[in-house]
């Protein structure tokens, strides 16, 4: 029989190991929940991923088949373009036997673009249109129908535009920008090379296949021109915006440069027409991305024009980027603010004109995406009244202070009225009114002898200028050799002592001559002034 110790030790251990058994157990439930979560977990993950593929083979399909149906439509319509341009190239045949001279005569803006278009005189063209800068609105309306007069407009835009792009080749390179009037000719390019089919219209420009080639040789040029100069990103706007124009205008966009054209497409996203020529470009699957990463640079401005245009306002919320913007915005003008509050005004002027255009671009986008339900204008528009109404105060607190030194409006000069002669505009500056003639005198200048021990010290006598400063810029030159005076100029004349009387009588408005010369300390003598005044 079991003493009662040995069975105490049993109870003990078969206690333990009931004990280890249930902490086993528990942990084996514990590892089947962790796994039963992480297959819980990729079971979700696969269903989305299934869902997205679902939604993509969906969405290709439907682009497969709306592609496989503008195949079928354009096949079926290239009988009657064929026969439309024809058509067109008949009634530019019967237009051309008009007398050019007649049509070169006729006055305005379309009758001198379609008159060179007829012509076909490219060269005439760009340079009309560079000389009308400031008629850009009506360049813009009355090109394109001008350009369906050219018999080969493609070829004539190619050839308008190859003096400046995709390399400047003028010789002198005056006005230095003229990329402007390549984006304006491409652009209206667009619509004179349309199918003539109003169902396609620019979907299938109609460009020759040699055009076709040169234009794809154009883009190239340029963008190995781009990259030596470092990169699309350093090139000026207005060339960036030529070179995605001049590919969209002629539908030369590659696959392999879509990276390209998103680069340029973001780094000049300010640009009006960037959003519509990145779809243009091919660049609709990547509008997401590109707004995304426009948020992240804080252009929540430019991030809401692409999300209108490629259709993803609900996806991109507009009010919560336009209220981000100007945020944003007002912390980049406060600390400028700041800064500038140390140094000149001018940094604080450039703030408070930058925060103008910031609430006059938000409120035209407000306007032109008709938001004004979710975001009124009276606040912006009471903070722009007092932008203005600040920068109009501090304009005339800086007029003010301007014209605070000046004791007034300079006197009228008056004659004297002995016919003296008049004054200098600037004699009321003068100490004790002191006036010398506005004309110079060509007579002989006479040197006071009282400067006699001067000229006896100096190697050069009297070896500078004659006449004191007061006689702006108009003393005669250095004398290096003394003056011999004649007898009558030094009569009756004692060394050391003040005149009796002036030399000559001036009159009352030319006082100051005849008292000791208080108005020249320079101990010379009114014999000068009398030379000087002289008229003979």
């Amino acid at each position: 029989m079991a003493s009662p110790a040995a069975e105490g030790d049993a109870v003990s251990a078969g206690f333990a190991e009931l004990e280890r058994q249930q902490q086993l157990l528990a942990s084996c439930t514990r590892l089947y929940k962790q796994l039963e979560e992480h297959f819980a977990s990729l079971e979700r993950g696969l269903a989305a991923r299934s869902d997205s593929l679902r939604h993509k083979r969906r969405a290709a399909e439907a682009r497969a088949s709306a592609a496989m149906d503008s195949l079928r439509r354009r096949e079926a319509s290239i009988d009657g373009s064929v026969s439309r341009a024809l058509d067109h190239l008949d009634d530019l045949a019967s237009a051309s036997s008009v007398p050019s001279d007649a049509a070169a005569a006729a006055e305005g803006v379309a009758e001198s673009l379609r008159a060179m278009c007829a012509r076909m005189d490219s060269a005439g063209f760009f340079g009309f249109v560079v000389a009308r800068r400031k008629e850009v609105d009506a360049l813009r309306a009355e090109m394109p129908p001008a350009l369906k007069c050219c018999v080969d407009p493609a070829k004539f835009v190619m050839d308008a535009v190859a003096d400046v792009f995709p390399v400047d080749r003028r010789e002198a390179k005056n006005p230095t920008d003229l990329a402007w009037a390549c984006v304006l000719i491409l652009e209206a390019a667009v619509p004179a090379l349309a199918d003539p089919d109003p169902e396609i219209g620019a979907a299938r420009p109609l460009v020759p296949r040699a055009a076709r080639e040169r234009a794809r040789g154009m883009a190239r040029e340029w963008k190995e021109a781009a990259e030596r100069k470092g990169g699309v990103e350093w090139t000026k706007p207005p060339d960036a915006h030529a070179f995605l124009q001049h590919v969209a205008t002629f539908a030369v966009a590659e696959r392999e440069d879509r990276g390209i054209y998103r680069r340029i497409v973001v780094s000049f996203s300010w640009r009006r027409q960037m959003p519509r020529l990145a779809l243009t470009l091919g660049l609709e699957e990547d509008m997401a991305d590109i707004i995304e990463e426009l948020i992240a640079k804080g252009q929540q401005l430019d991030a809401v024009n692409f999300a209108y245009e490629a259709g993803l306002q609900e996806k991109f919320p507009p009010v919560p980027l336009l209220k981000s913007y100007l945020a944003d915005s007002k912390k980049t003008s406060c600390t400028v603010s700041d800064n500038s509050s140390t140094s000149s005004g001018q940094s604080g002027s450039n703030a408070n004109k930058k925060e103008q255009s910031v609430l006059r671009a938000v409120i035209k986008c407000i306007e032109d995406r008709k938001l004004e339900a979710e975001f009124p204008l009276e606040d912006l528009q009471r903070q722009l009244e007092e932008l203005e109404k600040a920068k109009t105060e501090k304009k005339k607190a800086t007029s003010s202070a301007s014209s605070g030194g000046s004791s007034g409006p300079a006197t009228k000069r008056i004659r004297a009225s002995n016919g003296g002669p008049m004054p200098p505009a600037k004699a009321g500056r003068l100490t004790n009114n002191a006036c010398v003639s506005s004309t110079p005198a060509a007579t002989t200048f006479v040197r006071s002898p009282s400067h006699t021990s001067y000229a006896m010290a100096s190697p050069y006598p009297y070896d500078r200028p004659v006449g004191h400063g007061l006689y702006c810029n108009q003393s005669p030159p250095a004398i290096r050799e003394p003056y011999v005076y004649p007898a009558k100029e030094v009569t009756n004349f004692a060394p050391g002592l003040p005149y009796s009387s002036p030399p000559i009588s001036y009159p009352h408005a030319y006082g100051g001559y005849n008292n000791g010369m208080g108005a020249y300390n320079n101990g010379m003598a009114p014999a000068f002034h009398q030379a000087y005044y002289r008229q003979d």
